[in-house]
C-alpha cells in the first residue's frame, strides 16, 4: 500500500518537492536493499562450513565484491540504465512485459516476452515470502548479542512482529507510511556512523575499493569465491525495487536518495564491517551488530526491527501490485481489490494475497529459525528476476531502441554476465533450501499457465453460447416483448456477442428496460488511463432500440468501476441522458463444470474451475451496489 506519488511540474503548485520525494522514498524504495547489511556478511562468512574466513585476504575480496555488486548491479543498471525504460512512468517486471508487448508485433516474440514476464513475476513472488521473514529475523537475532539466552525467543518475538504487521494491511498505511522515510533517513545515518569509526581505525579497508581484490581472490580461489557469490548476492537484494517503485516517486527522487544516502551509507558500514573483521575475526559471528558499542546494541536492535518492519511493508505492498498487473494482464482470476485511501489511488489492499502470504511467512519461520539458515534458501528468486529483467530490457533496446550493438555487448559482458554468476552460484543453494524459491514459483507459473489455458478455452465457449448481439437485436425488433422503465446495465467483455444475462432477462422475465446499456472493460497495458480518455462510447447501430455500447478503459494501476465509468459517459450521446445512480446492473455468471471434452489435462480443468469458482465475486471487482445488482447465467462443461 504504497502512495501514488508523481514527480511534480514547474507552474503546478507541487507540494512535494524533490526532498519531499526523495525522503518519502527512503521508506519504501530502499527498504528491503538497506536492510541487507543485517545479515549479507553474517551469512558470507558463516556458510558453506567457514570456508571464507575472515583473514586480510578474503575479507578485502569479499568487500570489493560487495561494493562492485552493489555499483554494476544497482548504481549502473536499474539507476542509470533500466530506469529509462517506464511504462508510462511504471517500472517493474510486468510492467516492462507490458511495454514490449506493445511494441513487438511477432506473435513468437510476443509469446516469448509473455513467457519471460510470467517467470519473473513469479520468482518475485517466491521473494515475496522470504524477505519479511529473513528481514525481521535477522534484526531480532541482536536480541542475542545483547543477551545469548534469549536467542530462544527470536522466533517467537518475529512471528508476534509480522503477524502484526499482515493484520494491519487491512487498513492501510496512510499514517503510518509518513513515519517510514524519516525512519529510514535515521537507519541510513546509522549505517554510516556505525562503519566511520572502525574505517578510521583501519583506513586501509578503503583499499578494498579497487576491483582487483575481487579478481585477486576470484583467481586465487574460484570455488571459494563462486561459492561466496551465493551470499554477496544478498547485499543487492531489493534491487529490483527501484525499478519496481519508480511509479510511485519518479525517477529523479528514487536516483537523488540512491546516490546522495543510501549509497554512501550502505558503502560505508560494508567498509566498517569489513574493517572490524580485520581487528577482531571474533565478531564474525554478527558482524552488524558488533559494530556498535554494548550500551547501544539494545537502542540499534529496536531501530533495525523497525526498518526491517519497513522493508518487508514495502515487499508486502510490492506484492500486492503485481497481484494485481497479473489480473489485470489475464494471468491471475479475479482478485478483491480493496482501496484503503481516498485520495491514493496506489494504496491497495488484497485480502487473499496478505494471508497467502502471512501464512508462507510463519511456515518460513518455523522450518528454519534462523536468519541465517534461511538465507540458503534467499537468492535464487533474486537472481532469476534480475537476469530476467536484463533479458526483457535488452530485447527493448534492440528491438524497440534499436541500440547499436556495441552498447548491447557491453552490457552483457559487464552485467549480465556477473547475473548469471550470481545465478550459478545460487543454485549450490538448492538442496539446503534454495529449492523453496524455485518451488513458489513453479506453483505461481502453474496457476498462471492454467489460467490463461482455461479462460481462452471458456472464451470461445461463450461466444457460441451467447451468440451474436445483431442476430439478438432482430429478433426483439420482431418479438413483442414489452419494454419497462428503467436503467439496465450489463458489463459484458466484447461488444460482438449477447450478455448471457440480457438472454436471462428476456427469456425469463420477458421484459426489456428502456435503456439498455453495455459496459466492456478495457484492460490496456499501461499504468494509469486519464479520466478524460477512460470512457468511449460505440455506434452499434441500436439506438433506435435503446440499446448502447461503452468502454472503460483502465491502466493495470486504474480500479476498475463501473459505476464511475457509466457516471464519465452520461450525457455523451440523448441515449445516455439518465440518472447513474438509478441505474440496476445483471451480471452474466457462469457455472463451469470439469467434465466437458476440450483439449486439457482433467486436473488442469480442476484447478481451472476450482479458481474461477472462488474468484472474487464481480460484484465487489466491478463496485457495483450490491442492492442494485442482480445475477443470471448459465452451466458450462469445459
Amino acid at each position: 500500500m504504497i502512495p501514488t506519488i508523481r514527480e511534480g511540474r514547474p507552474g503546478e503548485g507541487n507540494r512535494n518537492p524533490m526532498a519531499g520525494l526523495a525522503l518519502a522514498a527512503l521508506g519504501v524504495v530502499f527498504g528491503d536493499i538497506g536492510t541487507s547489511p543485517l545479515y549479507a556478511m553474517q551469512t558470507v562468512f558463516a556458510a558453506h562450513h567457514n570456508d571464507v574466513k575472515p583473514v586480510p585476504e578474503d575479507v578485502f575480496g569479499v568487500i570489493s565484491m560487495v561494493l562492485w555488486s552493489i555499483t554494476l548491479i544497482v548504481s549502473f543498471k536499474y539507476i542509470s540504465l533500466v530506469m529509462r525504460a517506464d511504462n508510462e512512468g511504471e517500472g517493474g517486471i510486468l510492467s516492462l512485459t507490458a511495454l514490449l508487448r506493445d511494441n513487438v508485433t511477432s506473435v513468437r516474440r510476443i509469446a516469448i516476452v509473455t513467457a519471460l514476464g510470467m517467470t519473473g513475476a513469479a520468482l518475485f513472488f517466491g521473494d515475496s515470502v522470504i524477505t519479511p521473514a529473513i528481514s525481521v529475523m535477522s534484526a531480532v537475532e541482536g536480541l542475542a548479542v545483547v543477551n545469548p539466552g534469549l536467542e530462544k525467543w527470536v522466533a517467537p518475538a518475529s512471528v508476534v512482529i509480522l503477524s502484526g504487521l499482515f493484520m494491519v494491511q487491512k487498513r492501510g498505511t496512510a499514517t503510518v507510511g509518513r513515519l517510514f522515510g524519516p525512519i529510514m533517513a535515521i537507519w541510513f545515518l546509522t549505517l554510516a556512523l556505525l562503519g566511520v569509526p572502525h574505517i578510521i581505525s583501519h583506513p586501509q579497508i578503503l583499499g578494498a575499493v579497487s576491483p582487483h581484490h575481487a579478481i585477486g581472490f576470484v583467481l586465487s580461489h574460484p570455488l571459494i569465491a563462486f561459492i561466496a557469490m551465493g551470499a554477496v548476492v544478498l547485499t543487492i537484494t531489493g534491487a529490483e525495487a527501484l525499478y519496481a517503485d519508480m511509479g510511485h516517486f519518479g525517477k529523479s527522487p528514487i536516483r537523488f536518495s540512491w546516490f546522495i544516502l543510501v549509497f554512501p551509507s550502505l558503502a560505508l558500514n560494508y567498509f566498517g564491517q569489513g574493517a572490524m573483521l580485520l581487528e577482531d575475526p571474533g565478531t564474525v559471528n554478527s558482524p552488524f551488530f558488533n559494530l556498535a558499542p554494548s550500551w547501544a546494541t539494545l537502542p540499534l536492535v529496536v531501530l533495525a526491527t523497525l526498518a526491517t518492519v519497513i522493508a518487508s511493508q514495502a515487499v508486502i505492498s510490492g506484492a500486492f501490485s503485481v497481484a494485481r498487473q497479473s489480473v489485470r494482464l489475464g494471468l491471475f482470476p479475479r482478485l478483491l481489490v480493496r482501496h484503503t485511501s481516498k485520495l491514493e489511488g496506489g494504496q491497495i489492499y488484497l485480502p487473499a494475497v496478505n494471508w497467502i502470504l502471512f501464512v508462507g511467512v510463519l511456515t518460513l519461520i518455523g522450518v528454519f529459525r534462523s536468519s541465517t539458515n534461511l538465507a540458503s534458501a534467499y537468492g535464487l528468486a533474486v537472481t532469476g528476476t534480475l537476469i530476467l529483467e536484463s533479458l526483457l530490457f535488452l530485447s527493448l533496446a534492440h528491438m524497440v531502441w534499436h541500440e547499436a550493438g556495441w552498447k548491447i555487448a557491453v552490457y552483457i559482458l559487464i552485467v549480465l554476465s556477473v547475473e548469471l554468476a550470481f545465478f550459478g552460484a545460487n543454485l549450490a543453494k538448492v538442496i539446503s533450501g534454495g529449492w523453496l524459491p524455485l518451488l513458489i514459483a513453479t506453483l505461481v507459473l502453474l496457476i498462471m499457465t492454467t489460467w490463461r489455458k482455461g479462460y481462452v478455452l471458456v472464451a470461445e465457449h461463450r461466444r457460441q453460447l451467447e451468440g451474436p448481439l445483431d442476430e439478438f437485436v432482430e429478433a426483439l425488433r420482431a418479438s413483442d416483448i414489452p419494454r419497462v422503465s428503467g436503467v439496465a446495465v450489463y458489463p459484458h467483455p466484447n461488444r460482438e456477442t449477447t450478455p448471457l444475462a440480457l438472454r436471462s432477462n428476456v427469456y425469463f422475465n420477458h421484459v426489456v428496460h428502456e435503456h439498455v446499456i453495455l459496459i466492456e472493460i478495457v484492460n490496456e497495458n499501461v499504468p494509469h488511463i486519464r479520466h478524460v480518455d477512460r470512457v468511449r462510447v460505440h455506434d452499434l447501430g441500436f439506438e433506435d432500440d435503446g440499446i448502447v455500447h461503452i468502454s472503460v478503459h483502465v491502466g493495470f494501476s486504474d480500479s476498475q468501476d463501473v459505476p464511475k465509468g457509466l457516471a464519465l459517459a452520461v450525457g455523451r450521446t440523448p441515449e445516455l441522458d439518465i440518472r447513474p445512480g438509478e441505474a440496476h446492473y445483471f451480471l452474466s455468471v457462469l457455472t463451469l463444470h470439469a467434465t466437458g471434452s476440450s483439449r486439457m489435462t482433467r486436473w488442469r480443468k480442476q484447478l481451472f474451475v476450482l479458481m474461477a469458482n472462488n474468484a472474487a465475486s464481480r460484484t465487489d471487482v466491478f463496485h457495483l451496489p450490491p442492492d442494485r445488482t442482480a445475477v443470471m447465467g448459465a452451466e458450462m462443461e469445459i
